[in-house]
């Protein structure tokens, strides 16, 4: 996780294809967590996030406090803004929780790697201790 200012996102990192390059750049400050936004109310945002085997969402950011619970089972890669490279198996029922203070982040992409359709649930809590970002297309 990064401090963040809103329009001072951290750079791409070099470690990464000038298309990974290009697409961290182009989706600074995305608060698309997701495939589809299923709810939201003054309290949360509730996620669909479905990818296909070899299909990827691209960057966004999260600042919100939030949780995903793996409705599938599979194998995914997700690359971090700090450069770094994670390749997680995940049991459906998994299920993990974020915590950001104010002006803390995370900016990541994640590609389905496995065989199988890979589904989470994601929910952001809106009353965080940062404001929510755009959720851009």
């Amino acid at each position: 996780m990064g401090k963040y200012v809103v329009d001072q996102w951290p750079p791409a990192p070099s470690t990464f294809s000038e298309e990974r390059r290009r697409d961290f750049t182009e989706s600074l400050g995305n608060g698309r967590v997701g495939s589809r936004l299923l709810s939201e109310t003054d309290n949360v945002r509730v996620w669909s996030l479905t990818l296909q085997p070899g299909e990827r969402i691209g960057f966004h950011t999260h600042v919100l406090n939030y949780f995903w619970t793996a409705v599938t089972a599979g194998s995914a890669c997700s690359h971090y803004a700090d450069g770094h490279v994670a390749n997680v198996s995940y049991e459906a029922g998994d299920t993990k929780h974020y915590r950001f203070d104010a002006g803390q982040f995370m900016i990541h992409d994640l590609e389905n790697t496995g065989a199988t359709t890979l589904m989470f649930t994601t929910v952001e809590f809106l009353d965080s201790p940062n404001a929510p970002l755009s959720v851009r297309s």
